[in-house]
């Protein structure tokens, strides 16, 4: 896969095609495919950076970038997602390192939180973050609390 051009917007800065898209994609996987029944408008996408990519005018990979004291005291990445026309590529990877890059850099933070689902674990693990809770349960599937420190 040749080397994505990732796009970071605030959400106001969105076109209303953009917002369609991601929130098409992030109800393809949470909702349908994973089969969780949540309200994914959770009014912190107000104050996130959206960064994504296209591959053949479809968006392929998406993760929302938070700052920090809005899901946790630091700075996290939620709502990481790749395609499922584009999984086993390395996007998610490719994503995940472009995201820990951007929150870096927009918020000037030294440490980025996430909730994890458990199964990938090992995942985030090989991209630097650590476990730092016991496995808890998130709209019917287990998750667990991770940190990365720069």
């Amino acid at each position: 896969m040749k080397n994505p051009v990732w796009i970071c917007k605030k959400f106001e800065e969105l076109t209303v095609t953009e917002l369609y898209e991601i929130m098409k994609l992030r109800s393809q996987v949470f909702v349908v495919e994973q089969n969780c029944v949540y309200l994914d408008a959770d009014d912190k996408d107000l104050k996130a950076y959206h960064l994504f990519t296209y591959i053949d005018n479809n968006i392929a990979a998406y993760a929302r970038l938070l700052p920090t004291l809005v899901s946790y005291i630091e700075a996290s990445i939620g709502r990481v997602i790749t395609s499922p026309y584009y999984r086993k590529k390395g996007l998610g990877v490719l994503l995940m390192q472009q995201g820990i890059k951007q929150i870096f850099q927009l918020y000037n933070t030294t440490a980025i939180k996430i909730g994890a689902q458990l199964y990938l674990k090992n995942f985030y693990e090989n991209l630097g973050f650590q476990q730092t809770s016991a496995p808890y349960d998130e709209d019917g599937i287990a998750h667990i609390e991770m940190a990365l420190k720069k």
